[in-house]
This record gives structure tokens, C-alpha cells and sequence, in this order.
């Protein structure tokens, strides 16, 4: 490991610690797409329908791969072959260095010193910049109007995955970690996570760009 870990008990395999330095990262080999992250999020928060804070990505839906559906996603696809259909639960994944961060004209996306990406709404100016810089779909406009934007270039307040920041500060995980039935949703530090899916016999699904955005260059040895 290159840093210290994040502070906080372990709750559970998915959940490793919580708090300053934590990262949260899918494991598609154990997703499932049952949607079980997806409830605990809008019941914790109480979002609005329209509004999701996580979502699963489900690619090559009903493709089986050439060993079946649920064997070794990251190991064929990390030697070039076909993965089948592979669920990935996207989400912020508060990055070392976050590019809805650097493309943010007012500064209203930090990332502040525990950590942690987020939105200062009075900041926000609803210009979607964000939406554009961020590779893992994060950032969502729930109150956006396309008919204002175009005219008073306002897209709506920008929301997005908090990492459950105000659960964490009480050594709690977040929701859709903590109820995660296969444990797919992974927090921790990096060498926690990195350790967790060696363990797993698991890899990341990210290529090396999306790593490094993520984990950060050091950090993003890691999992190689």
C-alpha cells in the first residue's frame, strides 16, 4: 500500500472503512443488477424518481460470454475477448483527480481535503460542463429546463453521489454499499479495494485512464 487508510470499522466485505481517503469502486464480477443499490440510495436521500445518484450500466445485455455468463467479466476482457453481458454499478466515484472538478468554471465542484467531491449549489450555475468532463456519468440535473438553458444558459443545479458523506463521519457506509446483496459496490482505500479484488480473483473493469483518473498514477499501480 502507498497511503494510509481511511479510518472507521468494517461493516462488512463490500464496506471496508469509511471516512478520509475512502474510495468507492464497482465489482462487476459480483453485480447482479438487482437494482438493490439503486432503492437504498432514493430511500436514504429521498430522491425523486427521475433523479438517481447511482445507476447500473448493463452492457452487452443478453450476450453470453464464451464461458458462460457470470465467468471471469475483467479476465477475458483484459486479454481482448468478448465479456458477455457485464452489470456496473456507475456512481461518483470521488476521484483523485476529478475531471468535473478541473472543468468546473465556478468552483462549485471541490474536492475537499478528506477526500470527498461536492457540490456547493450556490456556486452552480447550471452550465453542465461537468456532464461533459466526468466519464462515469455522475452528474445529474434534476431541475434542469432545456428551453431555459438554451436561452439563460442555466441547466439546473447540478446533484450527484455524496458518497454518503454523513454517514461516513459516523463510521457508517453508504446505503448502496452497506445493502449491496453481493457485496459489489466496494469502499475503502485503495489498497483495501486493490486487496479486495485480488482476493475475488477479480480485476477492474476501467482501463488504465480511467484508473489513474479514479486512484490517482501511484495509487492506480495498485490493482496492476
Amino acid at each position: 500500500m502507498t497511503q494510509d487508510e481511511p479510518s472507521g470499522q468494517v461493516m462488512s466485505q463490500g464496506v471496508m472503512s469509511t471516512g478520509e481517503g475512502m474510495r468507492i469502486f464497482p465489482d462487476v464480477e459480483a453485480c447482479i443488477d438487482c437494482g438493490g443499490c439503486v432503492v437504498a440510495c432514493k430511500r436514504t436521500w429521498d430522491r425523486e424518481i427521475d433523479n438517481q445518484r447511482i445507476d447500473i450500466t448493463t452492457m452487452a445485455e443478453g450476450v453470453a460470454g464464451p464461458q458462460g455468463e457470470n465467468a471471469d467479466k475483467t479476465g477475458r476482457l483484459a486479454a481482448g475477448e468478448n465479456p458477455g453481458e457485464t452489470s456496473l454499478p456507475m456512481q461518483c466515484y470521488h476521484c483523485e483527480n476529478a475531471p468535473c472538478v478541473s472543468v468546473c468554471p465556478t468552483n462549485a465542484l471541490q474536492k475537499e481535503d478528506d477526500g470527498f467531491v461536492s457540490v456547493h449549489e450556490d456556486l452552480c450555475v447550471g452550465c453542465q460542463y461537468c456532464l461533459s468532463g466526468c466519464p462515469f456519468g455522475a452528474p445529474q440535473f434534476p431541475d434542469s429546463n432545456d428551453g431555459a438553458a438554451q436561452i439563460f444558459g442555466t441547466g439546473g443545479i447540478m446533484d450527484k453521489c455524496t458518497g454518503c458523506r454523513e454517514r461516513q463521519e459516523v463510521q457508517k457506509g453508504p446505503a448502496c454499499a452497506e445493502e449491496c446483496a453481493t457485496d459489489a459496490i466496494l469502499v475503502g482505500g485503495a489498497g483495501e479495494i486493490a486487496d479486495e479484488l485480488e482476493s475475488r480473483d477479480s480485476q477492474p473493469f476501467f482501463n488504465d485512464e480511467a484508473m489513474a483518473i479514479i486512484f490517482g498514477e501511484e495509487d492506480a499501480q495498485l490493482f496492476q
